[in-house]
């Protein structure tokens, strides 16, 4: 059960992470999910990008793993790596560019990933 719940906190944690650019433009990774999933009904094409599809599917692992008796390691592990991809990536960013809003939208997601990883290890 532990498991699973965690692995939940680790879909939740990936919806927080905040993206900013230019002026005045900014997004959370949830309210992108909502428009990658209406472009995905109509207009499939445009969300084909490696930064798109990884994450998405990272989640649709560690969703899976919810719906399992015993939560398989190995999905849980593909879906941490998958949204690693990009929160890490946004953590670089808010590193580099000294934005603290990027940095720290991303940290829950890193530590939930470690504290799973752990548990898992030691399981």
């Amino acid at each position: 059960m532990k498991h699973k719940l965690l692995n939940f906190g680790v879909i939740v944690t990936s919806l927080i992470g905040f993206l900013e650019w230019g002026k005045g433009n900014s997004l959370f990774l949830f309210e992108a999910e909502k428009d990658i999933a209406t472009k995905l009904v109509t207009n499939p094409t445009s969300v084909l990008h490696p930064f798109v599809l990884m994450p998405l599917l990272g989640q649709i692992l560690l969703a899976i793993t919810l719906f399992q008796k015993q939560p398989n390691k190995y999905l849980t592990y593909t879906g941490i790596s998958l949204l690693a991809v990009l929160l890490l990536l946004m953590f670089v960013i808010g590193i580099i560019s000294f934005n603290y809003k990027i940095l720290l939208s991303t940290l829950p997601f890193i530590i939930a990933s470690i504290i799973t990883i752990i548990y898992i290890k030691k399981k």
